[in-house]
């Protein structure tokens, strides 16, 4: 007996350590996100200074100077273009020259000669007013001839195409013996040292965002830049009911950032609309949900006890938090720290 009773009793001091060791776990009531109090969009990076050169005459494109990533320089050569028909169109306006010269100094001789034989009483007024007249229109010609000459000079160097400024090729659109016409992209170029993110922001968003305190720009490498200056264009999209936002990146920090890359911009001090906390997600910390493969989870109070819930995530929010689509009510009790509640022992702490 002696031996079963020492038994018991260590049995029993053993067991209380064990029910000392408990873990307990801090809980958190379920609570909807401020309101409006941010905004996220995705946007997309955007070069401020961009453009698409394209062929002003037609013809066979001879030669294509420049591939897509190159730097160029203003005034550079980025593409030759056959040039023999504008060639004869300066030949032929040449010979109109010539024709409209000859034309206006016989017109010019015949006008003096006729003014002349009037001072003599040989010809009538009318037959002088005849030749001035056409020593007018003959001096209109040559006149005429020499703007469409210019014309045709002016054409003919469009045939070389070169960058506007200088920048980096974002596309080239043609290839050597495709045949440009007028109108025609050739390649497109934009300025690197100059970008900006842009978002469209639904019309019903736009008076928040319009009086948000700030916005941040999260690249995709995670980094974030604040923009230096925010404009909202003054139209509105009439199908998709969006307004364009952009925001200028500072100059410093844009290196490696490319035109196309997507981002995410964020409007912060929001100021929440009347009713609007009621449609708000519920934001949970990072910490309180359970991750394992496809299962999302919380673990929900019950009792002395947790129960693991399933719950469905929309949102990462970074250091706000994860929005809860469905599984959860506001009100509700949770674990603070998943891991913890899922030990054997974990306990709502009281």
């Amino acid at each position: 007996m002696g031996i079963k009773r020492t038994f018991s009793l260590w049995a029993i001091l053993a067991a209380l350590p064990l029910a000392a060791a408990a873990t307990d776990v801090p809980t958190l009531a379920v609570q909807r996100a401020g309101a409006g109090s941010v905004i996220d969009i995705d946007g997309s990076i955007q070069p401020v200074r961009q453009a698409t050169v394209s062929a002003q005459v037609g013809g066979s494109v001879l030669q294509l100077a420049v591939k897509a990533g190159d730097r160029v320089k203003a005034g550079q050569p980025i593409a030759r273009i056959d040039d023999r028909d504008a060639a004869a169109g300066v030949l032929r306006t040449d010979a109109a020259i010539a024709q409209a010269q000859a034309e206006a100094a016989n017109a010019r001789l015949n006008a003096e000669r006729t003014r002349d034989l009037r001072a003599k009483g040989f010809v009538s007024q009318s037959a002088l007013d005849v030749a001035e007249t056409q020593s007018k229109a003959a001096n209109a010609g040559l006149a005429q001839a020499q703007a469409a000459r210019s014309q045709a000079a002016l054409a003919r160097g469009f045939a070389n195409v070169t960058a506007p400024f200088d920048g980096v090729v974002q596309a080239t659109h043609l290839d050597a013996g495709d045949l440009a016409t007028p109108g025609r992209p050739i390649a497109t170029i934009y300025a690197p040292g100059e970008l900006r993110a842009v978002v469209q922001v639904g019309a019903s968003l736009a008076d928040s965002v319009r009086a948000a305190s700030g916005a941040t720009v999260t690249l995709a490498n995670g980094k974030t830049l604040q923009p230096v200056r925010r404009t909202e264009l003054a139209t509105a999209d009439p199908v998709s009911q969006t307004i364009e936002w952009r925001l200028d990146l500072p100059a410093t920090a844009i290196a490696g950032v490319m035109p196309g890359q997507m981002v995410r911009v964020r409007f912060d001090g929001v100021a929440p609309k009347a009713g609007a906390a009621e449609g708000a997600p519920i934001r949970l910390p990072a910490a309180a949900v359970l991750r394992r493969g496809e299962l999302t989870a919380v673990y929900a109070v019950q009792g002395d006890n947790f129960v693991l819930r399933a719950v469905r995530l929309g949102a990462d929010r970074g250091a706000d938090g994860i929005d809860v689509l469905a599984g959860l009510k506001p009100g509700e009790r949770i674990a603070s720290d998943a891991l913890k509640a899922g030990m054997a022992d974990a306990h709502p702490a009281k």
